[in-house]
């Protein structure tokens, strides 16, 4: 999209220069060497030059939106990048706590003297 924006604002510019250049009478439009049929008076000349103008704000336009496009995807993307690494450091601190819990416990059932007596039932 910033591609074509910018290569029809390009073509617009070169269409512009090329009819300022190769225009040497007041009331004909000449592009590229040829004259452009229907152009005869100075306003259709002008207004040429207006549909040219227009077509060139338009490619500036879609350039300018592709870039904006672009730099909202970065951030979203990167936003994403950093809620991804956070969860993945809760879940890696979540495994050790219970780690250590396991551990413990494990310990806890190994040691003889930390295993309650067990009673008897009266006759």
């Amino acid at each position: 999209m910033i591609f074509l924006g910018l290569l029809v604002a390009l073509a617009a510019g070169a269409v512009g220069v090329a009819v300022a250049l190769d225009n040497p009478g007041a009331a004909r439009l000449t592009l590229f060497g040829d004259e452009v049929p229907g152009i005869t008076s100075q306003w259709q000349v002008f207004m040429a030059g207006a549909v040219v103008a227009i077509v060139f704000m338009a490619g500036v336009m879609v350039a300018s939106l592709g870039f904006r496009r672009a730099m909202s995807m970065r951030r979203e993307l990167r936003d994403l990048r950093d809620e991804h690494e956070e969860s993945l450091q809760t879940l890696e601190m979540e495994r050790r706590r219970l780690q250590q819990a396991l551990a413990q416990a494990r310990r806890g059932m190994d040691d003889p003297a930390s295993v309650p007596a067990q009673r008897v039932a009266p006759n």
